[in-house]
């Protein structure tokens, strides 16, 4: 069997994350929402912030947020 190829989708969620989802790589994203918006708005800067929201009690749901 060959070697197996190593790349990440972004597509899936877990690629997203990896490639956009830290502050390394800020500016790639900076880059790519930029590109989204063409021209209609342009992102100088973003922060990252703490995803996940848990519920205030144990009845409560929680959430996981990837743009806020």
């Amino acid at each position: 069997m060959g070697e197996q190829e190593r790349y990440i989708n972004p597509y899936t969620d877990f690629g997203f994350k990896k490639l956009f989802g830290t502050e390394l790589n800020k500016e790639l994203l900076i880059s790519f929402l930029n590109a989204l918006l063409a021209g209609e708005r342009e992102i100088a800067d973003i922060s990252y912030l703490n995803s996940e929201n848990l519920g205030a009690s144990i009845e409560s749901r929680s959430a996981i947020f990837d743009v806020y």
